[in-house]
């Protein structure tokens, strides 16, 4: 048996859900895929891991994500890469398991193993879904959770050996190592198998998105990478705890699921630039725009308009969390912050980052501030944006990333052929597959 790779940390850096996507759009000699194809280049030549490409499903609900569709969107990226991973983010709320088992599991064939799926349950976008209204969140959750067993089910429908080559060099089918899956839950019914061929990973890598009370527990269960906003450094570590504490009693093992960090940097040559580039930062925001920042940033429910910029918030404005239905983990924070007596200006402030982790410095300022949190064992995968741009791509390849592969932190070069290997994740034990033997149903494990 080979010996463990050393632990690293893994990058992620966004392909799509900016502004530019509208230039393109109305431009005729352009796609709007060109800035995503320049950033996905640049990526994959710093040896960056993987893509993101964030989700939203309204009009306008935060900046322009949600102006392409994930999926179509890194499937076209798969074919100018060939090493990057590529996650999409779909909601589990307002799609079918079969159909996302086929779409994922297509994207992983089309991209030769690099697909990645991040699950959210969506907070916003039932008004394009109807009719109803948004479920809650523990509605959102479990459904979530029955799609992860449908999905992962039709995945592991095709038993090793199901498809094999034959002597002309063909594929051969072996219909008896395909099996129905025969579920039947609160939420669906499928009866299976999938009708793709089995996936090069086998199972695309499973992220979760969520922080929430239901949304730890789903990741706890479920997930091989959790995205949170994890602003501070103490909140990442009882994060951290609480989770992999949920994860370890379903009998998982005591490094997953692994901690995925959104890091808001500023960089400067020096620390005086760093800082003079925050205070210029603030001193462009509009403060009374951000009362509906913060107002957001607590469920929604709240009104600002008569507090004062530099007065705390009364506990009376603050939400119940069980009474939030959109957000939880994210209203959790800024409350915290508003007990903590931030004032109505930090609030503003905060909000600028939606909660994320935001650091200001030189390279081996953030490689320090970085450092700290992966010796911690709170940090294993991070997103690091701004390739598109000359300056930030500059900062990031050849400071923060080349800061950090010399403290032997981030790996220099991919380290296998599919991005589960490239991310060092074995692969979970194969779904339970009901199969039905006369008129008994059996389980084959």
């Amino acid at each position: 048996m080979s010996a463990k790779r050393p632990r690293t940390l893994k990058t992620v850096t966004g392909a799509g859900g900016t502004s530019e996507t509208y230039d393109l759009a109305i431009d005729p000699t352009r796609s709007t895929l060109d800035t995503a194809v320049r950033v996905a280049k640049l990526a994959e030549a710093a040896r960056i891991d993987a893509l993101f490409t964030a989700d939203l499903l309204s009009f306008g609900a935060q900046g322009a994500i949600g102006s392409q569709e994930p999926l179509v969107f890194v499937s076209a990226l798969s074919q100018v890469t060939s090493q990057i991973g590529l996650i999409a983010t779909v909601s589990t709320t307002f799609h079918h398991p079969f159909n996302l088992a086929r779409l994922f599991g297509t994207l992983d064939h089309v991209s030769n193993g690099r697909a990645a799926w991040n699950l959210v349950t969506s907070s916003i976008g039932e008004e394009n879904f109807g009719p109803g209204e948004l479920p809650s969140p523990e509605e959102r959750y479990a459904r979530a959770a029955e799609t992860l067993e449908v999905v992962n089910a039709l995945w592991d429908s095709w038993e090793p050996g199901a498809l094999t080559v034959g002597a002309d060099g063909k594929a051969v089918l072996h219909r008896k190592r395909v099996h129905p899956i025969h579920h039947s839950g609160r939420f669906f019914d499928v009866a299976g198998p999938l009708n793709i061929p089995p996936l090069p990973q086998r199972r695309p890598v499973q992220i979760q998105a969520g922080q929430s009370e239901a949304g730890t527990a789903l990741g706890a269960r479920y997930a091989e990478i959790v995205f949170t906003s994890l602003p501070t450094f103490d909140i990442a570590v009882e994060f951290t705890r609480r989770i992999r504490g949920q994860a370890e009693r379903h009998g998982r093992a005591g490094e997953l699921p692994l901690i995925f960090s959104s890091f808001h940097a500023t960089y400067g040559a020096t620390e005086e630039e760093a800082q003079r580039l925050v205070r210029e930062k603030r001193e462009s925001i509009d403060f009374e725009r951000g009362r509906a920042q913060v107002a957001d940033m607590l469920g929604g429910g709240v009104d600002l308009s008569d507090v004062p910029l530099d007065a705390t918030l009364p506990e009376s404005l603050l939400p119940d969390i069980a009474s939030v239905n959109r957000r939880r983990g994210r209203v959790d924070i800024f409350a915290g912050y508003a007990r903590q007596g931030y004032t109505l200006r930090e609030l503003v402030i905060a909000a600028q980052d939606t909660g994320h982790w935001a650091v200001a410095g030189t390279p081996e300022q953030l490689a320090d501030a970085i450092e700290e949190r992966f010796r911690a064992g709170v940090l294993d995968v991070i997103s690091l944006g701004g390739l598109a741009d000359p300056r930030l791509h500059d900062f990031v390849v050849n400071g923060l990333l080349h800061e950090l592969r010399k403290r032997k932190i981030v790996a220099d070069d991919y380290t296998g052929t599919t991005l589960r290997e490239n991310l060092g994740l074995e692969l979970p034990p194969r779904a339970g597959v009901p199969v039905r033997v006369g008129t008994e149903t059996q389980t084959r494990s």
